[in-house]
């Protein structure tokens, strides 16, 4: 099963965006499943039911953030590195969907109320909305890695 149908299928059986999608990578990251669900967890939502930043983005950013981040000892290029990485995930979002904040992909609906959990039920914005936003930044992550491993096989590795 590929990526991409590995994350729907988690996200379908009751997992968060940033759980689904940051379990998707989690072989490619160095996580066992439960790790990476636990630590995703509160991602979920746009952060815990805020509907701030997505959740799939979170989940991304997280994928992002183990593959290139700033580990111990290591110089601030990661970390630049990283911020890199997170913009030009973040940017491809936003051109697919039009934000990266829940919130205005729910149309306004407001998760973190019971009336508003309820048009979200109503409104399916599981399989309309959401769905399709964990499909996105799998695919979105899938593409930059098909790019760095591009690079580096034509000896660009370095030149960014």
């Amino acid at each position: 099963m590929n990526r991409h149908d590995k994350a729907t299928e988690r996200f379908l059986s009751g997992y968060n965006c940033a759980q689904s999608v940051l379990w998707a990578f989690a072989d490619r990251v160095g996580l066992d499943a439960d790790t990476a669900q636990r630590l995703a967890t509160g991602f979920g939502a746009g952060m815990g039911r805020r509907q701030e930043t997505c959740g799939a983005v979170a989940g991304g950013i997280l994928v992002l953030g183990l593959i290139h981040g700033r580990g111990e000892g290591q110089d601030r290029a990661a970390t630049e590195e990283t911020y890199k990485k997170t913009r030009q995930l973040m940017c491809r979002f936003e051109s697919e969907h039009g934000t990266c904040n829940c919130r205005d992909l729910l149309g306004g609906c407001d998760i973190a109320t019971a009336e508003g959990r309820k048009e979200f039920v109503d409104g399916d914005f599981l399989n309309t909305v959401c769905r399709p936003c964990v499909q996105t930044v799998v695919s979105i992550l899938e593409a930059m890695f098909d790019d760095d491993a591009e690079q580096t096989a034509a000896g660009h590795g370095d030149e960014r």
